[in-house]
């Protein structure tokens, strides 16, 4: 007998939509506040605070990116009632990796008791968690998976150069996490993103440096020029008036930032998340991390529309606007 090559191969069939069903958060217990790092440089904390609205941020010290990772997970799974067993896909957002080898994703699938599901890292910086949220929503839509756990994490403090003042008074480690799953409802819009890597140079790891070097005030006129074009872009492809928005959550790059980004997307009733103000910048770790506070504080409601926004180095950049879920933060 003779087989021959169907014409056309097999498809998987996917849900009409995504949504998220919960966040869950992991803060490292050490806090470290501006006064401490800005007595290095002979400066004071209201210096720190005028120039970047960062009162304290957490540093990780027994913590790995992986060990917050898993906090994180598990209590995103719990406030979304999902067995880690039903996860059939874990997409991590990291940049601060530990080895170029080993990523974080088996290891959080593992951890949480999602054995066998599928797991790898994605490295997009400060917009990490926005592609990785486009990511695992496009899964479900073409059938690959029914629910994806989607973490941000981030150990910043083995990236920064204590001598540095520019990224000391800046960065602090963090763990973020989602558990999306397949809907009828599209409720995660379609993602605005691209990336201009012709500026890559204004954060970088120098080739043969181990220590991330940022060109501040570049990057704040990048930000502030650039980025509001792609939130209001992907309004519209959602289908949303910026005026309907109930909160906007940027990356907590730092605090002029966020409401300079804000102004300029008029959104007059939105909440804007400001987790920067005690969390630093935790890179992809920060807007599930912002995200899940407002929850937490009562500041959104579940069903409102949040405006998502990622940006750092690369020069990438991605936003998505998203329902708030039902489910509540728990007590940590």
């Amino acid at each position: 007998m003779t087989l021959t090559a169907p014409r056309q191969l097999l498809q998987s069939t996917g849900s009409p939509g995504a949504r998220i069903l919960g966040f869950g958060g992991f803060r490292p217990a050490t806090a470290v506040g501006s006064a401490e790092i800005a007595e290095r440089f002979g400066r004071t904390g209201d210096w720190v605070r005028e120039r970047t609205g960062i009162v304290s941020r957490r540093f990780a010290t027994t913590e790995t990116r992986e060990s917050m990772a898993v906090a994180a997970a598990l209590r995103a799974l719990e406030r979304s009632e999902v067995d880690a067993a039903g996860v059939d896909l874990v997409v991590v957002a990291s940049c601060s990796a530990d080895s170029p080898l080993v990523g974080v994703a088996a290891g959080v699938a593992a951890g949480i008791g999602a054995n066998g599901a599928a797991g790898y890292d994605l490295n997009a910086a400060c917009a990490g968690f926005c592609y990785a949220l486009a990511v695992a929503a496009s899964a479900i839509r073409a059938g690959s998976a029914r629910r994806v756990l989607v973490v941000g994490t981030e150990k910043m403090t083995d990236l920064v150069d204590e001598a540095d003042l520019g990224t000391s008074i800046i960065f602090g480690d963090g763990a973020g996490a989602a558990v999306v799953a397949a809907s009828d409802d599209p409720d995660i819009g379609p993602v605005a993103w691209g990336s201009d890597g012709s500026q890559s140079e204004l954060i970088d790891v120098p080739e043969g440096a181990s220590t991330l070097r940022m060109q501040g005030q570049a990057v704040f006129r990048w930000a502030t020029n650039n980025i509001h074009p792609v939130a209001l872009r992907a309004c519209e492809l959602a289908g949303v008036d910026p005026r309907r928005l109930d909160a906007i959550v940027p990356h907590q790059a730092n605090l002029r930032i966020v409401e300079a980004l804000a102004r300029k997307i008029d959104a007059p009733d939105a909440v804007i998340a400001r987790d920067v103000v005690d969390a630093g910048n935790t890179s992809a770790a920060s807007i599930p991390l912002a995200l899940d506070r407002l929850l937490a504080e009562g500041e959104v409601k579940p069903g409102g529309l949040a405006l998502l926004i990622g940006f750092g180095a690369g020069l990438a950049y991605a936003a998505q606007v998203v329902r708030i879920p039902d489910s509540l933060p728990l007590e940590a």
